[in-house]
């Protein structure tokens, strides 16, 4: 790609750089700049559909208890209606273990019932809280001083966060785990009224909770399937996507939206490209005045593009095909990831990477980290350096967690992981794609020259369908979709 000559060409003519220990202060934005554009940042789009989102997942849960409550409730008069049934048959002896078993269902249902208002006071209580914060955020928004707003989404986030935070913790635990009263009663009495020693039992017939949760900055909790391993992945061939418009184009990133239809850069042309899941064209987005260099998905309907030359990132708003920020750097942009609350950039040429908060515009400086091409998931920043050939693991803090290298990692490009965690690398020299495990310490080949790939430079993965997105070489038109 004409993006990594680039960055070669660029890392051996350019003299070396040494920042100063206030170089961070030197780049930073006066307030007054700030706080200008803090309520037209999407950045406030973002942090609205997150706590809109954390109330009506707060609404669910209380509902969802109640009815359990409510459930339990009936479940309970239900087993009493058989106990007393199964009681009028039988003799005046069973009396005493009758009622022991009613002792027994009352002490179930109180503890069931403890433990759902206790959960259902805690969790309305934050619900409460959130309602209000819902109301103080529209206020702050319409009323609120540019400062005051710029205190408030800060103390708003760290509140969100939290409430976010149990949230996740709350559908992770056994908490609502959907708990049933059963009563079963012995089918001996109707035969054997003096040999029975018990009336019966009660038992709490267990199963996982129903609600499904609007997913916060990543997407919904996945069923439990297992896991499979690196020698069962095998893709295959779907589609190849068709750019309608009869132009030569060559397509240097892409990525996949939620909604499984991909976005594609044709640094040719310059413009930013929607096309279907299975390959057929949909609409150009806009238009862009630089050559692009990466692209990735933010949130809702934003994309993030960078601009390796032009040391710039632009968010894209992909429905309404526009602009709506621009971010300039004092150096080179070239791979660019997003979790919904930070960008990562990757700069090779000065071997670090950028994480810019998109609520503040702050930025930190992970520095001797020198890969190209970026992928960021679950708090870890993945990596190549198709210099090196290698694929690499760091934290957010940046330490490195792994690096890995082997003869398979030729000239690595586009990185992707899966619902798994698999790292899935294009190797473009090698012309093959290929998947490391999660811990850094194998891999395997699983697409090559014989499934049509050939000097693949980007790939994207759609984790919810399983969706591959290889884009190859220089066309647009060999661009491949695999199926995992």
């Amino acid at each position: 790609m004409a993006k990594n000559l680039n960055c070669t060409a660029l890392s051996t003519l350019a003299p070396v750089v040494y920042i100063d220990k206030h170089q961070s202060c030197q780049t930073m934005k006066p307030l007054p700049v700030i706080l200008k554009q803090v309520k037209s940042s999407a950045a406030v789009r973002l942090l609205e559909k997150d706590v809109k989102d954390l109330n009506k997942n707060f609404d669910d849960i209380v509902e969802y208890l109640r009815n359990r409550i409510s459930t339990n409730a009936n479940q309970k008069t239900e087993a009493i209606q058989s106990i007393r049934s199964m009681r009028i048959s039988i003799d005046h002896h069973i009396n005493q273990l009758e009622q022991q078993l009613l002792k027994d269902l009352e002490t179930e249902h109180s503890k069931l019932k403890y433990k759902m208002e206790t959960l259902l006071r805690e969790v309305d209580k934050r619900a409460k809280q959130i309602r209000k914060l819902q109301n103080e955020f529209s206020n702050m928004t319409k009323y609120a001083t540019e400062l005051q707003t710029y205190v408030g989404l800060t103390e708003i986030e760290k509140i969100t966060s939290k409430e976010a935070n149990y949230m996740e913790a709350l559908k992770r635990g056994p908490d609502l785990n959907e708990c049933n009263l059963h009563v079963k009663t012995s089918s001996d009495l109707d035969f054997l009224l003096h040999d029975v020693k018990s009336f019966g039992e009660i038992r709490v017939d267990t199963h996982p909770c129903n609600v499904l949760a609007n997913a916060r900055r990543k997407d919904q909790a996945q069923y439990l399937v297992p896991i499979p391993t690196i020698d069962q992945i095998k893709p295959s061939f779907l589609n190849t996507l068709k750019e309608s418009r009869g132009k030569e184009n060559r397509f240097a990133d892409c990525c996949i939206l939620p909604d499984g239809n991909c976005i594609v850069l044709d640094d040719v042309h310059k413009c930013l490209l929607m096309l279907k899941n299975n390959g057929t064209f949909i609409r150009s987005i806009v238009s862009l005045k630089e050559i692009p260099d990466s692209v990735c998905f933010v949130k809702d309907d934003t994309v993030a593009v960078s601009f390796y030359t032009a040391c710039e990132v632009a968010l894209v708003d992909i429905g309404k095909c526009q602009i709506d920020r621009n971010f300039n750097f004092p150096e080179c942009c070239s791979g660019i990831a997003s979790d919904g609350q930070v960008l990562v950039i990757s700069n090779p040429l000065h071997e670090k990477i950028i994480v810019m908060n998109l609520l503040d515009e702050s930025k930190k400086y992970l520095n001797e980290i020198h890969v190209h091409c970026i992928s960021l998931v679950d708090g870890k920043i993945y990596g190549t350096n198709f210099l090196k050939n290698t694929v690499s693991c760091y934290k957010m803090s940046g330490e490195v967690l792994w690096t890995f290298k082997h003869k398979y990692i030729d000239e690595p490009m586009g990185i992707a992981l899966d619902k798994n965690g698999f790292i899935y690398v294009a190797c473009k020299r090698g012309n093959k794609i290929v998947v490391v495990s999660s811990d850094g310490k194998s891999s395997r080949t699983i697409l090559n020259q014989d499934n049509r790939i050939e000097n693949p430079c980007s790939i994207a993965i759609d984790v919810k369908s399983g969706i591959v997105l290889v884009t190859n070489g220089f066309r647009g038109e060999d661009s491949l979709l695999f199926k995992l």
